[in-house]
């Protein structure tokens, strides 16, 4: 019931359905960034677009592949670029936040919105 308030909510405010799926991704994402010490974006344009991209990707190909990366259609090969990706921390560490904008640093990195790209 609560979800389905919330969804026609959305749908009132942005113009679109919210999924389930969506809702669960996003959950999903904030509880990993918070154990991990991160942040979800804050542009939260980007972060819905990377949110309904790991959405369409799971419905799609049954795995959250990140939106960002190319699949090259070989299981074994696409395993590492499943939400999180296994370069992830290495981006974060190194640039302040992952290659999909999706998870940032807390110490202050900068966010990258279409603005300041």
């Amino acid at each position: 019931m609560r979800l389905r308030v919330r969804r026609d909510l959305l749908t009132r405010k942005t113009g679109r359905t919210i999924t389930t799926s969506e809702d669960e991704i996003r959950s999903w994402a904030e509880e990993y960034a918070r154990e991990n010490g991160w942040l979800l974006n804050p542009d939260n344009d980007v972060l819905d677009r990377v949110i309904r991209g790991l959405a369409r990707n799971e419905q799609r190909f049954g795995h959250r592949y990140c939106p960002c990366r190319l699949r090259s259609g070989d299981l074994e090969k696409d395993r590492a670029i499943i939400c999180p990706c296994i370069f992830h921390k290495d981006e974060i560490a190194k640039d302040g936040h992952c290659h999909c904008m999706l998870y940032y640093r807390k110490d202050g990195a900068e966010p990258v919105t279409e603005e300041n790209e």
